[in-house]
């Protein structure tokens, strides 16, 4: 299993690197079949935010769905204990509901519902990019929105269609509110969002990936 730690704003020293693969070791024990180990280190400077100034994510890329992870802390040492303790724990559930579907219990509850007032975003840096979007698979491009102060952050990700289902746990796995992701038999663009206890809603849009495509030469 590979452990790639890297800096975002800021440089990660070797004591930090060798304390992270010595926390993370134990991901084989809930992922054996675990390739590769994504750590971002990220350092906010803004004094206003000095108590969250330090922020890990953590992915774990495995035959299976991505898993993922974050926190902040005023150090990353206590950033990473808090966003291990989350990934450790989606790996366990993941590792449970692995069994329970083997033993054939049923799924938790799914119910079609209206869109959501708004979709919660991740928050942004301070600093702005060029705008412009990204053109590969993981890259991150940030940009600022017109003349307000506000910055966006684009992320570029593998559209590959899957079943509502899929599309739940996959959320789960990566602890977001929300999921965006094609739906396999419909092929239209769909939002997974979580609702009030073990329900969850679907938004679907009234098209498919198809009649979206690139213009035609003139």
């Amino acid at each position: 299993m590979e452990i790639v730690v890297t800096g975002r704003n800021t440089e990660v020293q070797g004591r930090f690197r060798s304390h992270v693969e010595d926390k993370l070791a134990k991901i084989e024990q809930y992922a054996p079949y675990a390739q590769r180990v994504e750590v971002e280190v990220t350092h906010e400077s803004n004094p206003s935010q000095v108590e969250t100034s330090e922020r890990i994510e953590i992915t774990v890329r495995d035959k299976g769905p991505v898993v993922r992870a974050e926190a902040s802390a005023s150090d990353r040492f206590g950033a990473l204990d808090l966003a291990a303790q989350k990934l450790f724990e989606r790996l366990r559930r993941r590792h449970e509901k692995k069994k329970n579907r083997r033993k054939g219990e049923r799924r938790d509850e799914v119910v079609q519902d209206l869109p959501v007032d708004e979709l919660l975003a991740k928050p942004a840096p301070d600093e702005a990019a060029e705008p412009t979007l990204p053109s590969s698979v993981g890259e991150a491009v940030e940009s600022q929105l017109g003349d307000s102060p506000a910055i966006v952050r684009q992320k570029l990700y593998e559209a590959k269609p899957m079943s509502v289902e899929q599309a739940i746990d996959e959320m789960e796995l990566v602890g977001h509110p929300f999921y965006l992701f094609i739906d396999e038999e419909t092929k239209q663009p769909c939002a997974a969002y979580r609702r009030r206890g073990w329900t969850y809603g679907v938004i679907r849009l009234n098209a498919t990936t198809g009649e979206y495509g690139p213009a035609a030469d003139e």
